[in-house]
């Protein structure tokens, strides 16, 4: 009966085998219904894999220079073919330079389909609004293992 009908669920085989004069336990019915091969959910690997032309990765480096100050760099990775493609470095990023930056890497319908980045402040509406409106679908991480996000970076050299 469950090969007949494969969105019935137990509790429905149970009630038409009751109707039917069979009386036995619905966790009976359950335990030898045919089960539906539901294909499985694909990886994240997978998806990397499957996307990786439409994929590109950003994040926001702080660089020490030899007179201590700090120095941070908008790097952008194409997954594709692994290569570096738009970098830019400011004192301050703001969101709204941020935003200029995406745009300068992804001219005219250059722009990938997916952009994974972290959860970084600097990241700010203004930014958001400008990958919408690029047509990229943004996927912000969790900030795990970016300098960036920490409040206090490494500090250069021999520097405590």
């Amino acid at each position: 009966m469950s090969k007949e009908n494969p969105l019935w669920g137990a509790p429905r085989i149970h009630g038409e085998l009751r109707k039917l004069g069979f009386e036995l336990a619905q966790s009976t019915v359950s335990k030898y219904m045919v089960r539906g091969r539901t294909p499985p959910a694909q990886s994240w690997k997978t998806f990397l894999r499957n996307q990786a032309d439409g994929i590109a990765a950003i994040d926001l480096c702080v660089v020490p220079t030899l007179t201590f100050e700090r120095l941070f760099a908008f790097v952008v990775l194409g997954h594709a073919r692994r290569r570096l493609l738009w970098f830019a470095v400011t004192r301050q990023p703001t969101a709204e330079w941020l935003a200029q930056q995406i745009t300068e890497a992804f001219p005219w319908d250059s722009a990938p389909a997916y952009l994974v980045r972290d959860n970084d402040g600097a990241y700010g509406e203004v930014f958001r609004r400008r990958v919408r409106s690029m047509g990229i679908r943004d996927r912000p991480g969790h900030g795990r293992g970016s300098q960036s996000s920490d409040p206090d970076p490494p500090l250069p050299l021999g520097e405590r």
